[in-house]
């Protein structure tokens, strides 16, 4: 067992407008902006990173805004639902602001005996808010949304899968434990998870069709390490186990590896370390555009071409 993985590090996702897109996390759903930057392989796409004061591995949403992609469309072998956790009692208020806000597909239900709000994003994102109790984290206030009701980080991420049993093995070997089930659903956590941000849940959907990735999607999931020794052990015995996963990659805030799920839903391990602090001011970040040393060359390019992001 990966004893190493101590819960959600960031969920990656695909849209189709940057302004839209940066409005809706802030400004909607109250979070800090941590990080303006592009895509490592497509440098002429934003990558927006939203999460806490400071980007606390647990709490970071990130995305990949490709102008007028095409919508995604849902199905078996992707993450359907990413959860955020908010205080008891704070539902009602983010029913009224969501809806205030334009959002869709708001509904209100109970699983696992937790109250959840479930919403879409602006291009048909899955989203959920959970009450959650005894969640110690800090939110981010800075956007106008109440301590009392603030999002505290990520509560959990919920894949859906034509056939659950292989991932379900796979969750086990990296540290998580079934620990409830209601009826298509199985729900996996890390005891005690160090961020707060320890559960996946499994749904089975044998019938469905599968997903098509596009704006909406998510991109991948990614789970934390405290560092690059332990990202090098947790690679070394998944390919023991089998499983093809890339080198290490530095992306700049943190160092990641990556690699295919039975089910189909890409996982990355990401390292705890430097943080994204290491070229800005805790205070100051995500204002300037931030580019990955090997993309510099082309910042007159960059400034020129991607839209303004109005803050």
């Amino acid at each position: 067992m990966l004893k190493q993985i101590k819960g959600l590090h960031h969920v990656t996702s695909l849209a189709r407008d940057a302004n839209e897109n940066n409005a809706f996390f802030t400004r909607t759903l109250g979070l800090r902006r941590i990080k303006k930057t592009v895509n490592f392989d497509a440098p002429d796409v934003y990558h927006l990173y939203y999460a806490d004061e400071t980007g606390t591995p647990g709490t970071v949403m990130t995305y990949f805004p490709f102008p007028n992609a095409a919508r995604g469309r849902p199905g078996a072998g992707e993450v359907g639902t990413t959860a955020f956790a908010v205080p008891p009692g704070a539902l009602p208020f983010w029913e009224e602001r969501l809806a205030a806000h334009g959002a869709t597909g708001l509904a209100r239900a109970e699983l696992f005996g937790e109250k959840r709000l479930s919403f879409a994003g602006p291009d048909g994102d899955g989203f959920a808010l959970v009450e959650t109790y005894d969640d110690a984290r800090a939110p981010w206030t800075g956007n106008g949304v109440g301590e009392d009701v603030a999002i505290r980080g990520f509560h959990s991420v919920s894949m859906r899968l034509a056939d659950d049993g292989a991932t379900a093995e796979l969750l086990r070997f990296m540290n998580h434990e079934e620990v409830d089930s209601a009826g298509a659903v199985r729900r996996f956590a890390i005891a005690g998870a160090d961020n707060g941000a320890g559960i996946v849940d499994i749904e089975t959907l044998p019938s469905a069709g599968h997903a098509r990735q596009g704006a909406g999607s998510v991109h991948h999931v990614a789970f934390a390490v405290e560092d690059r020794g332990r990202q090098l052990e947790v690679r070394k015995a998944l390919m023991e186990t089998g499983y093809q996963v890339t080198p290490v990659i530095d992306r700049d805030y943190f160092f990641a590896i990556y690699f295919r799920t039975p089910g189909g839903v890409l996982f990355e391990v990401s390292t705890n370390e430097p943080g994204f602090d290491r070229d800005e001011d805790t205070a100051h970040l995500g204002e300037a555009l931030k580019l990955p040393r090997q993309h510099e060359h082309l910042r007159p390019f960059l400034e020129q071409h991607l839209e303004p992001i109005r803050d």
